[in-house]
Protein backbone atom coordinates (compact mmCIF):
# COMPACT_ATOMS: atom_id res chain seq x y z
CA UNK A 1 0.00 0.00 0.00
CA UNK A 2 1.21 3.53 -0.80
CA UNK A 3 2.52 5.71 2.08
CA UNK A 4 -0.13 8.38 1.54
CA UNK A 5 -2.98 5.86 1.76
CA UNK A 6 -1.42 4.22 4.83
CA UNK A 7 -1.01 7.56 6.59
CA UNK A 8 -4.65 8.44 5.80
CA UNK A 9 -5.79 5.17 7.35
CA UNK A 10 -3.62 5.70 10.44
CA UNK A 11 -4.92 9.25 10.87
CA UNK A 12 -8.48 7.98 10.51
CA UNK A 13 -7.83 5.41 13.24
CA UNK A 14 -6.34 8.09 15.52
CA UNK A 15 -9.44 10.23 15.05
CA UNK A 16 -11.72 7.25 15.70
CA UNK A 17 -9.88 6.34 18.91
CA UNK A 18 -9.83 9.94 20.12
CA UNK A 19 -13.54 10.44 19.41
CA UNK A 20 -14.35 7.38 21.50
CA UNK A 21 -11.94 7.95 24.41
CA UNK A 22 -11.19 11.68 24.39
CA UNK A 23 -7.97 13.31 25.60
CA UNK A 24 -6.09 12.77 28.83
CA UNK A 25 -5.45 9.06 29.08
CA UNK A 26 -2.04 7.42 29.27
CA UNK A 27 -0.10 6.91 26.06
CA UNK A 28 -0.21 3.16 26.71
CA UNK A 29 -4.02 3.19 26.42
CA UNK A 30 -3.97 4.88 23.01
CA UNK A 31 -1.16 2.56 21.94
CA UNK A 32 -3.20 -0.52 22.89
CA UNK A 33 -6.23 0.85 21.04
CA UNK A 34 -4.12 1.53 17.95
CA UNK A 35 -2.87 -2.07 17.95
CA UNK A 36 -6.44 -3.32 18.30
CA UNK A 37 -7.64 -1.17 15.37
CA UNK A 38 -4.66 -2.13 13.19
CA UNK A 39 -5.37 -5.82 13.77
CA UNK A 40 -8.97 -5.26 12.65
CA UNK A 41 -7.77 -3.67 9.39
CA UNK A 42 -5.16 -6.40 8.73
CA UNK A 43 -2.44 -3.78 8.27
CA UNK A 44 1.02 -5.13 8.99
CA UNK A 45 2.48 -3.46 12.05
CA UNK A 46 5.05 -3.89 14.79
CA UNK A 47 4.86 -2.46 18.29
CA UNK A 48 7.69 -1.08 20.43
CA UNK A 49 10.33 -1.91 17.84
CA UNK A 50 13.88 -1.45 19.06
CA UNK A 51 15.87 0.55 16.53
CA UNK A 52 19.65 0.41 16.97
CA UNK A 53 21.76 3.53 16.81
CA UNK A 54 25.00 3.43 14.89
CA UNK A 55 27.76 5.77 15.93
CA UNK A 56 31.28 5.44 14.55
CA UNK A 57 32.10 1.75 15.09
CA UNK A 58 29.43 1.31 17.78
CA UNK A 59 26.11 -0.41 17.25
CA UNK A 60 23.95 0.51 20.24
CA UNK A 61 21.13 -2.01 20.27
CA UNK A 62 18.93 -0.11 22.71
CA UNK A 63 18.91 3.17 20.79
CA UNK A 64 15.16 3.76 20.97
CA UNK A 65 11.81 2.05 20.66
CA UNK A 66 9.41 3.11 17.97
CA UNK A 67 5.86 3.02 19.36
CA UNK A 68 4.55 1.53 16.12
CA UNK A 69 5.90 0.83 12.66
CA UNK A 70 3.24 0.41 10.02
CA UNK A 71 3.93 -1.83 7.02
CA UNK A 72 7.69 -1.35 7.58
CA UNK A 73 7.22 2.20 6.20
CA UNK A 74 5.70 4.59 8.73
CA UNK A 75 6.83 5.33 12.27
CA UNK A 76 4.05 6.30 14.66
CA UNK A 77 5.10 8.20 17.77
CA UNK A 78 2.27 8.48 20.30
CA UNK A 79 2.07 11.24 22.89
CA UNK A 80 -0.61 12.25 25.37
CA UNK A 81 0.50 15.65 26.62
CA UNK A 82 -1.17 19.03 27.02
CA UNK A 83 1.11 20.56 24.42
CA UNK A 84 3.82 19.13 22.19
CA UNK A 85 7.24 20.56 22.89
CA UNK A 86 10.04 21.09 20.36
CA UNK A 87 11.80 18.07 21.87
CA UNK A 88 8.92 15.79 20.78
CA UNK A 89 9.30 16.89 17.17
CA UNK A 90 13.09 16.64 17.37
CA UNK A 91 12.77 13.14 18.81
CA UNK A 92 10.47 12.07 15.98
CA UNK A 93 12.84 13.51 13.37
CA UNK A 94 15.74 11.61 14.94
CA UNK A 95 13.70 8.38 14.96
CA UNK A 96 12.92 8.90 11.30
CA UNK A 97 16.57 9.47 10.46
CA UNK A 98 17.85 6.52 12.50
CA UNK A 99 15.23 4.10 11.20
CA UNK A 100 15.63 5.21 7.57
CA UNK A 101 11.86 4.97 7.11
CA UNK A 102 10.24 7.36 4.62
CA UNK A 103 7.52 8.76 6.88
CA UNK A 104 6.69 9.42 10.53
CA UNK A 105 3.55 10.62 12.26
CA UNK A 106 3.69 12.26 15.68
CA UNK A 107 0.22 11.99 17.21
CA UNK A 108 -0.68 13.84 20.40
CA UNK A 109 -3.86 12.46 21.95
CA UNK A 110 -3.73 15.18 24.62
CA UNK A 111 -5.27 17.72 22.24
CA UNK A 112 -8.94 18.63 22.44
CA UNK A 113 -9.11 17.86 18.70
CA UNK A 114 -6.58 15.17 17.82
CA UNK A 115 -6.27 16.45 14.23
CA UNK A 116 -4.51 19.50 15.72
CA UNK A 117 -1.99 17.18 17.34
CA UNK A 118 -0.95 15.23 14.24
CA UNK A 119 2.37 16.14 12.65
CA UNK A 120 3.77 14.47 9.56
CA UNK A 121 7.48 14.13 8.84
CA UNK A 122 8.79 13.10 5.41
CA UNK A 123 12.45 12.42 4.63
CA UNK A 124 13.48 14.16 7.84
CA UNK A 125 11.41 17.30 7.26
CA UNK A 126 8.23 18.20 9.07
CA UNK A 127 5.15 18.40 6.91
CA UNK A 128 2.03 20.33 7.64
CA UNK A 129 -0.05 19.63 10.72
CA UNK A 130 -3.11 17.70 9.72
Amino acid sequence: MHNKKLSQIVIGLAIKIHKELGPGLLESVYHACFIHELKKTNITHESEVVIPVRYDSLNIKTGFKADLIIDDKIIIEIKSVEKLLPVHKAQTLTYLKMSQKPLALLINFGETYVKNGIHRFVNGKEGESL
